[in-house]
């Protein structure tokens, strides 16, 4: 409750003095702070990278929760306005053109996890400059940026009854994007599953007690399962448009996620106290806090007792979307188990793994992505989407690949240092491959 303002702020590239402010959670956003006075605590931030167009001077925003993510019971209208949105203004004034709400009263972390990506998108009215907007929640909207206007349908639905914590509320209605990267939009015990019969059956055993009334279950003391879960489907890696071929290249995911609010009490103080242990992980994952709310919540990925997901696989795909006809024109798993159980040998399936980081594309009709939870980096077909070639790391690949020509050689470059919270191997490898004549 006392964390720093998620305002954004313009700087003069020449001079570095601060040209204007957009405060998120204020009345006006735009209002400079009076002496004595202080931006919003806890106001929507930008926590991935923003996007550029340098023809209209307009920059796009995706942002965050108000603090913290799994309560909304204290966020006032002013303070969720632009939560969970892409936010539109003019870059050189700071003022709001227009935005749009990805997530109403975001209780599950549903946010704008990665850069929106620009690009000219061709429909029967003629080119569209357009921005694609990836959701965790599944969603990747197609707005024209001059406008906000949707390119491609959305749909307020209706989202699954179910009763919020004390205190907090939920909204009856989500927006949904035509085109949605969901692979299954509600869970049954049917689709629980287990590398052996035994953990398949405590998958089952354990989905029964958990609240679930599909996509949208408001988080509770008794535990929720949230899925698509707080990884996301599109994560902060993001997406490539490959404007050559007219093709959009992803990587969503399909991972479930459990999150249990934990009300207060002598071990989960209102405020920290000085000398209190194990308060939370410091991590992604376990126990947060939650301070100054009246819950703090245990998020967990939704593992057997072997550590692999519950819902059975894919829990990760590459897929390729039309940007005319805005279908999924292919979507293939990516990925094995061969890195996740330690001291377990499994055969090396393309089982389909959890990411973290995007993909790039090639004018020579090559997607190149890591991020897998196992330790490669693998070309694709942009068009079909065929594995072309695959190459071991020596350490998780959790980022977004880079390609560059030097004296008429491209080179492709890959940034292997694992991830903490994803539980790849941790290393500090920069690797570049160079591309066959």
């Amino acid at each position: 409750m006392h964390e720093p303002s998620g305002a954004i702020r313009g700087y003069d590239v020449n001079t570095g003095a601060l040209r204007w402010i957009f405060d998120t959670g204020a009345e006006d956003p735009n209002a400079w702070p009076g002496e004595g006075q202080t931006l919003v605590n806890n106001s929507p931030n930008a926590w991935a990278p923003l996007a550029y167009d340098a023809k209209s001077d307009m920059v796009y925003i995706p942002t965050g929760n108000p603090t913290p993510d799994i309560w909304g019971g204290n966020r006032t209208p002013v303070m969720e306005r632009y939560a969970s949105a892409i936010v539109a203004l003019n870059a050189s004034t700071g003022k709001l053109a227009w935005s749009f709400q990805t997530t109403h009263h975001d209780l599950w972390d549903m946010d704008v996890p990665s850069q929106p990506t620009l690009a000219q998108v061709k429909t029967e009215a003629g080119e569209v400059p357009a921005v694609y907007v990836p959701t965790k929640a599944g969603n990747l909207f197609v707005l024209d940026r001059r406008d906000g206007k949707p390119v491609v349908p959305i749909t307020e639905m209706p989202v699954p009854a179910g009763e919020a914590a004390p205190g907090d509320r939920v909204s009856p209605t989500q927006p949904r994007s035509a085109l949605n990267l969901t692979s299954i939009q509600t869970l049954a015990d049917k689709d629980m599953w287990g590398a052996t019969m035994f953990d398949q059956m405590m998958c089952r055993v354990i989905f029964k007690r958990l609240s679930y009334n599909g996509q949208y279950t408001p988080p509770s003391e008794k535990g929720t399962l949230v899925f698509p879960g707080n990884l996301g489907v599109f994560e902060w890696g993001g997406i490539s448009v490959n404007s050559d071929r007219q093709v959009a290249l992803m990587n969503p995911m399909a991972l479930p996620f459990v999150s249990k609010l934990i009300p207060r009490g002598p071990n989960n103080p209102l405020w920290p106290k000085e000398g209190l242990t194990g308060a939370g992980t410091g991590t992604e994952m376990g126990i947060q806090p939650q301070y100054g709310v009246p819950y703090g919540v245990e998020i967990n990925a939704f593992l057997s007792p072997l550590g692999l997901p519950c819902k059975e696989p894919a829990w990760g795909y590459v897929a390729g979307v039309d940007m005319k006809s805005h279908e999924v024109v292919w979507r293939k798993r990516i990925g094995t188990i061969r890195d996740s159980l330690q001291g377990i040998q499994l055969p090396p399936l393309k089982i389909g793994v959890p990411m973290l980081g995007g993909p790039i594309s090639t004018a020579g009709n090559l997607m190149f992505i890591a991020g897998t939870q196992d330790n490669y980096i693998r070309a694709y077909n942009v068009t079909n989407g065929d594995l072309l070639w695959q190459a071991r790391l020596p350490a998780g690949g959790q980022a977004t690949p880079m390609t560059y020509e030097a004296n008429g050689k491209q080179y492709l470059v890959i940034m292997a240092g694992g991830h903490g919270s994803f539980g790849t191997k941790m290393g500090d490898y920069l690797i570049a491959y160079a591309l066959p004549k």
